[in-house]
């Protein structure tokens, strides 16, 4: 009779109590685990997310930066030099048929 007076809460408390010490979990840590070993590393702040995105697009932004201008720069290099040999080209194309003018009229006033 003096289960049934007990409340529901109550009778839970009493079950528990009256178990066996063995059935029992315990989710305690030994000193031992919480010890830190002699060669363990010092725990490192971690960077924050924000932080680290940023100074990671900082960064790409600049080696993708820097390489665009180093390739940029390559090809103005390589175009003016092909620009500078047809400029020679043409140079000695415009000597040749000046050379050939000059023969014709030469020639004409003979």
């Amino acid at each position: 009779m003096a289960s049934r007076a007990l409340s529901l809460p109550a009778r839970r408390l009493a079950a528990a109590l009256s178990t066996p010490a063995m059935t029992r979990r315990s989710f305690q840590s030994s000193a031992r685990l919480l010890e830190v070993p002699v060669g363990a590393m010092p725990v490192r702040k971690p960077v924050g997310a924000f932080r680290g995105g940023v100074l990671g697009f900082l960064s790409g932004a600049t080696i993708s930066g820097g390489a665009l201008y180093y390739y940029v720069i390559d090809e103005y290099r390589v175009s003016n030099e092909l620009l500078t040999e047809d400029i020679y080209a043409l140079q000695s194309a415009v000597s040749r048929i000046e050379g050939y003018v000059k023969s014709l009229e030469e020639k004409v006033r003979k």
